[in-house]
């Protein structure tokens, strides 16, 4: 069994207590990692302030070539990787490969990225500026403070590490402790790859002393990811600090009359159940129109049973495994319960052993219901039908969430009309709002958060622009 120590500016620290780490299937101690102390909080916020200065002295040649030989590592170490987050967050294997390769392109986007930031702007225009220039930059803030959740453990790592070394920005990542050692394995990798060490720390404080990671003056720009709860109380705190938080979501898939059943059922079973569906993005409200509900419901529910496997994520055709603890098992059984109470359905699933949720399909949940108000964060979808166009989109708006939406249609005046209509970061056309593309802006509005992630829109986060007023002499 090993250890996992703090790690401030590169260099490991022995001061806390030992928290385990446990494989959520079988409850298997993976490894334990030390607890951060109030110092090592200082400490790491001391070294990364002191730091600033020299992470932006970084030239672009050799934030790019960090980056480039990162994603090369990741490549390198893809199954060890894979099999880490498959024990600490209980990913089935083939989805903890799939964040393993996405991590890849997080980091070779961000190498993409770097260098791109300039832009020259022609003040002539203006009659008060003739033969002016602006030659505008981004420099970066400085120190980062990122805290990421349990359910991608090394890809929305990289979405905060991988832009902060493009930006040349030191940077203190607190992981989840359900699942923190893909975190440390990354940073790990990123030193391997050349990132001077003092630029990162990777800890574990406890609650009380998680605060100044969060308002202390020395942190430049807070990121955060994880429920809306958390996140809103976080960013009431950061007031001197630059905030990103990218929150939860009920997300919504509209299937239009005119869909392609087959792709459209693969799809959202997909959506709703892969990684028991512990995901802000995940499927959880689909409308289907009324014309088309009777097929879809019935290829859903025998997609369902025949492909979507739940059991053990060790095994490669698993597609939903556990819940990350039992307090997710049990608010969810909850959730269910009172549903039911409240007159919906259950077309399928709708049981559980422990921590593991059968793939369930509910019809008709009340919209008063937690399982459609709120996030699920579980292996449950909520069926329901519409008949108008407008309607729909009305009833997908009437959520305090507002992240991605997923509308199957080939109807472009109608995918035109959910565009300007729908309160959300993204419209994902002829799939579900489970998509994402690392490169993309992707983030919410409302309660699912504020600012974007993906490397470019992430690195403008961590910066801030600087024009200088040329006037030459010709």
């Amino acid at each position: 069994m090993h250890t996992i120590d703090s790690l401030i500016g590169g260099k490991p620290r022995t001061n806390g207590q030992l928290l385990p780490v446990q494989n959520p299937w079988n409850d298997a101690i993976v490894a334990h990692v030390r607890e951060a102390t109030a110092g090592d909080v200082e400490e790491a916020l001391h070294t990364g302030a002191q730091h600033e200065s020299n992470a932006r002295k970084l030239s672009a040649f050799e934030r790019r070539r960090i980056l480039e030989k990162t994603r090369a590592l990741l490549e390198v170490h893809a199954e060890e990787l894979a099999a880490l987050i498959q024990a600490e967050a209980g990913k089935p294997i083939a989805l903890a490969r799939g964040e393993v390769r996405r991590a890849q392109d997080t980091f070779a986007f961000a190498a993409m990225e770097v260098g791109r930031e300039g832009e020259l702007l022609d003040l002539s225009r203006s009659e008060f500026a003739a033969q002016r220039w602006g030659l505008i930059r981004r420099f970066p803030l400085g120190l980062v403070s990122a805290i990421t959740p349990f359910n991608f453990p090394l890809n929305l790592v990289a979405h905060k590490l991988a832009p902060a070394i493009a930006a040349g920005c030191p940077i203190v990542i607190k992981p989840s402790p359900l699942a923190p050692l893909s975190a440390f394995r990354l940073a790990e990798l990123v030193i391997e790859a050349g990132l001077p060490p003092e630029f990162i720390s990777v800890l574990l404080p406890s609650v009380q002393d998680l605060g100044p990671l969060v308002h202390d003056s020395r942190v430049k720009v807070m990121t955060f990811t994880g429920s809306a709860e958390v996140g809103w109380r976080l960013k009431a705190q950061a007031v001197r600090q630059k905030v990103a938080l990218e929150l939860g979501g009920n997300a919504a898939v509209i299937v239009a009359a005119d869909a392609e059943v087959d792709r459209s059922v693969k799809a959202v079973a997909t959506g709703a159940y892969a990684y028991a569906g512990q995901s802000c993005i995940s499927v959880q409200r689909v409308f289907v129109h009324e014309d088309l509900a009777p097929a879809f419901t019935k290829q859903l529910l025998a997609y369902v049973q025949a492909h979507v496997k739940a059991g053990d994520p060790g095994d490669a055709d698993t597609l939903c495994g556990p819940v990350i603890n039992d307090a997710a098992a049990v608010r969810l059984a909850r959730w269910q319960a009172e549903a039911l109470a409240s007159g919906s359905e259950v077309l399928a699933g709708g049981t559980q052993i422990g921590r593991l949720l059968q793939p369930t399909v509910l019809r008709n949940v009340a919209t008063a219901q937690p399982l459609w108000q709120e996030e699920a964060f579980g292996p449950v979808l909520a069926l329901t039908t519409f008949r108008e166009w407008d309607d729909v989109l009305a009833r997908v708006n009437a959520s305090r969430f507002g992240l991605q939406v997923g509308v199957f249609t080939e109807n472009l005046p109608a995918i035109w009309r959910a565009f300007e209509t729908l309160n959300v970061g993204a419209l994902i056309h002829n799939d579900v709002p489970t998509t994402r593309y690392d490169q993309m802006p992707y983030g919410g509005i409302n309660d699912s958060g504020v600012g974007r992630e993906g490397p470019r829109y992430a690195m403008e986060e961590y910066t801030e622009p600087r024009m200088l007023a040329l006037r030459p002499q010709f």
